[in-house]
């Protein structure tokens, strides 16, 4: 890998995409404000300063190959890193997960990435893809660049949404096991221009929740809008998320201000809706927005007979989608909530 093209020009992400045989050997290099770079491997990059920091800081986008907004702003942010325009005071992680999928605009070639962390990828039928493949190789370089540090750790794994959504941008809070929910990742969301926020209640097989159950990382999914292609995104949208992350990993700190839960909207899952037969359908239309609610007793979806219910007023239907395999979630439900016990 030659490190000047890097350097001068920043192309990471181009040359893991056009190039990836460039980054079969680990490399690590130092840039000139003394920063330590790693190549872990095509789209995979860490960056530590040279001074003690007391973060670590993973940024995922790219985990569905479709999702551009979040790849363009890291993207963006490495290559300022590259060329000196932007110092990192904080250990920060970029991956930019399914490469292939990128390429040829799909939200991934054989199986979706994020329902494969926490060891999914290895489930049977074992390590039968290239997404099953790379799963495991995130999983590997996160647990190293976390490693045995005793700093604080963080991952916010970026994404857009299939479909438009009421709330435009929203943060799903992996399920913690008895440990409180923080306001302060909240205040930190909001400064991103994030401010709805999906409890989860049970395990998943997501990016996030793996670095928050294995890592115990302040850890998001974290939803930035529409799909949109490259280069066709609104970046204006995302000033706010953007500028938030490079004070983040330049500064560490953020001014948070005071808390107001007037603005924001909490709500926890209240039903996970797994497609289990073919003939699953959604009973609203395609272009239904996330966050639309409906009344106690509709039908939101059926399959061989079996209807499922609203059943709370103010029920709201988030990331549906009638077209996944067998076996997976099809359509969560929510309904809100406030933030009482288990806070702080």
């Amino acid at each position: 890998m030659p490190v000047f093209e890097l350097t001068k020009h920043g192309q990471f992400l181009q040359l893991s995409r056009q190039n990836p045989e460039l980054f079969a050997s680990r490399r690590h290099f130092t840039l000139s404000d003394h920063t330590q770079v790693t190549l872990y491997g095509a789209g995979m990059i860490g960056f530590e300063p040279e001074q003690d920091s007391d973060k670590s800081i993973v940024l995922s986008s790219g985990i569905h190959g479709n999702e551009t907004a979040p790849i363009e702003i890291c993207d963006a942010m490495v290559q300022d890193i590259l060329t000196g325009k932007l110092q990192v005071s904080q250990r920060v992680l970029f991956l930019f997960g399914n490469l292939a999928a990128m390429d040829i605009a799909e939200r991934f070639i054989e199986e979706n990435m994020n329902r494969l962390f926490s060891g999914a990828h290895s489930a049977p039928p074992g390590l039968c893809n290239d997404e099953r493949k790379r799963a495991l190789e995130l999983e590997n370089v996160v647990a190293e660049f976390f490693g045995q540090r005793q700093d604080r750790r963080y991952h916010y794994d970026l994404h857009t949404a299939i479909r438009g959504s009421k709330n435009d941008k929203f943060a799903v809070y992996p399920f913690l096991h008895g440990r409180p929910w923080k306001i302060s990742q909240l205040q930190f969301l909001a400064a991103c221009g994030v401010t709805t926020f999906l409890l989860s209640e049970s395990p998943t097989t997501t990016f996030s929740y793996f670095s928050s159950r294995q890592f115990g990382a302040d850890a998001f999914t974290v939803e930035l809008g529409k799909v949109m292609p490259f280069g066709h995104n609104d970046m204006s949208r995302f000033a706010a998320t953007d500028k938030t992350l490079r004070r983040f990993i330049s500064h560490g700190q953020i001014d948070l201000g005071d808390f107001d839960p007037a603005q924001m909207d909490i709500f926890k899952i209240h039903q996970v809706i797994n497609k289990t037969r073919d003939d699953f359908k959604l009973n609203f239309a395609d272009d239904a927005l996330n966050f639309t609610d409906f009344p106690p007793g509709y039908v939101l979806a059926e399959e061989n007979g079996t209807k499922y219910q609203a059943e709370y007023p103010g029920e709201a239907i988030v990331f549906p989608n009638a077209k996944v395999a067998l076996g997976q979630r099809a359509l969560l439900t929510v309904i809100p909530t406030e933030i009482g016990q288990g806070w702080e």
